[in-house]
């Protein structure tokens, strides 16, 4: 995937926290996914639309973006104005109360949304899994604490985070926390490698939120933070 052909679409407005296209980037260059145009990927944490533009511009596939802070119809404005409103259905549920079919979908792809409703275990296997073909692919990229750091996330990031320290652990932790079962083949993590590209193109903006992210970085988020990547590859049919 070449990054560069989103600058367009990448600004202020469209990133909610470190450029979440450069996440999916390593993502699918890691892990591509031949995917056919009937294939139907979940977008689940979507923000402003911005990784569902990509995911269906570089893949082909039908895309459900859903997001719950940001409402349906505005992405669905966005995505017609960014010439993908047939290919991209846009949604506003909670990721613990979705209505899709089962066996739907033929990836997932969550970046940097999946920490806020998936840290307690149990959940990847009762609310993301019967949603997932048979032979699936689940890509997730979201900030998290680097290994070394693992179980101190309190006490080195709670002057940035205030209560919010315990959605970021370690990628061992994360999965443990996915864990496995009769349809999981393998579940890789790692920290991944976009880090500081992703995040100097969030504090270059003005957005406010950004702004006081700035405050924190080298003192807390540069030194104990990473972003965790997880593949998860699901068995085939027997």
């Amino acid at each position: 995937m070449n990054i560069d052909d989103y600058k367009a679409y990448i600004s202020a407005e469209t990133m909610m926290g470190p450029n979440s296209a450069r996440i999916l980037a390593e993502l699918l260059d890691n892990y591509p996914l031949p995917l056919v145009s009937d294939d139907m990927i979940l977008d689940l944490g979507c923000g402003t639309g911005l990784t569902s533009l990509i995911i269906a511009r570089e893949t082909g596939a039908r895309v459900f973006a859903n997001d719950l802070w940001i409402s349906a119809e505005e992405n669905r404005k966005r995505f017609a104005e960014w010439g993908v409103g047939e290919q991209v259905t846009s949604v506003c549920e909670d990721a613990n109360y979705l209505h899709f079919e089962k066996k739907q979908f033929r990836a997932l792809i969550s970046i940097d949304s999946y920490h806020y409703f998936a840290g307690n275990k149990g959940f990847f296997q009762e609310k993301i899994l019967p949603f997932m073909k048979e032979d699936g692919v689940v890509l997730i990229g979201i900030p998290g604490l680097k290994e070394k750091y693992t179980g101190c996330a309190r006490e080195l990031l709670s002057d940035w985070l205030g209560e919010d320290t315990y959605m970021f652990k370690s990628p061992k932790q994360w999965e443990e926390l996915i864990g496995t079962g009769d349809r999981i083949e393998s579940v890789k993590t790692w920290e991944m490698d976009c880090f500081h590209k992703a995040w100097d193109d969030w504090l270059a903006t003005n957005n406010k939120f950004a702004l006081d992210d700035k405050r924190y970085f080298e003192t807390i988020i540069k030194p104990y933070t990473c972003f965790v990547g997880i593949y998860i590859k699901l068995k085939k049919a027997l």
